[in-house]
């Protein structure tokens, strides 16, 4: 199927030092891919390259049949991105439910009640983000993402200090946002979960990108389990 997002060829420096130097991104609907790469290594500046977040130096984005040598991240939202950010989306200024339901207005979303069923915050709407545990904010940014219904979601290490029942449930909504023909997109270093969440990965390092295709293919890389998975997984184990 043809690629939703794409980003092309993008360059990034930052204070001279060269994070990216010729990254591709590719979110396809109806998949689940997986940027893999080391701390530090570029895969947060190329998501928020893909999000309209950060500039890159060079190189564009393609989104939903249009090119943008310099996007913006209210235009790509309005096209149907959304981006989920490694750190807090919701404010604490205001409860889950008024925040879900701006969501709502903005973009003529789903049902409040029901996304807030379906991730496990019911009874948590009426509090603010500040009030709640680690594993009900995620849940709470989920039901902002299932209200929103986005074409495209790009998650940033949306697994990081989440417990294995709040890991769980984000996995099943993921595949569940990406059977529905979501193109989803998401960074990690949960590698068992991931590569057995994944319909594609790809891996960033040396300031670009290289696309592994599934999980069963990607684990056969030589240079990619060397250097990222390590001993964890042998290709027969897939």
């Amino acid at each position: 199927m043809t690629a939703l997002l794409r980003v092309d060829s993008v360059a990034k420096s930052f204070a001279g030092r060269r994070v990216l130097s010729s990254a591709s991104l590719r979110a396809v609907p109806g998949e689940l891919r997986v940027l893999f790469g080391r701390n530090g290594i570029g895969k947060s500046t190329l998501l928020k390259i893909a999000a309209g977040r950060v500039a890159p130096d060079g190189g564009t984005v393609h989104f939903g049949g249009h090119a943008y040598l310099h996007a913006r991240p209210h235009r790509l939202a309005a096209a149907g991105l959304f981006y989920l950010p490694d750190a807090d989306l919701l404010s604490s200024a205001f409860t889950v439910r008024h925040q879900l339901t701006l969501f709502q207005r903005q973009f003529g979303g789903g049902d409040i009640g029901a996304a807030a069923a379906r991730v496990g915050i019911s009874a948590r709407l009426d509090q603010r983000p500040d009030t709640l545990s680690g594993g009900e904010r995620r849940r709470a940014e989920l039901a902002a993402v299932l209200v929103r219904r986005p074409t495209c979601l790009l998650a940033d290490e949306p697994y990081r200090g989440l417990a294995p029942q709040d890991a769980e449930l984000l996995t099943m909504v993921l595949r569940a946002l990406a059977a529905d023909g979501v193109a989803v997109l998401v960074t990690g270093h949960e590698v068992p979960t991931l590569m057995d969440a994944a319909d594609h990965i790809t891996w960033c390092t040396s300031g670009t990108t290289y696309e592994l295709g599934p999980p069963a293919v990607a684990v056969n890389h030589e240079a990619f389990r060397r250097e990222y998975l390590g001993p964890w997984r042998t290709p027969s184990d897939i």
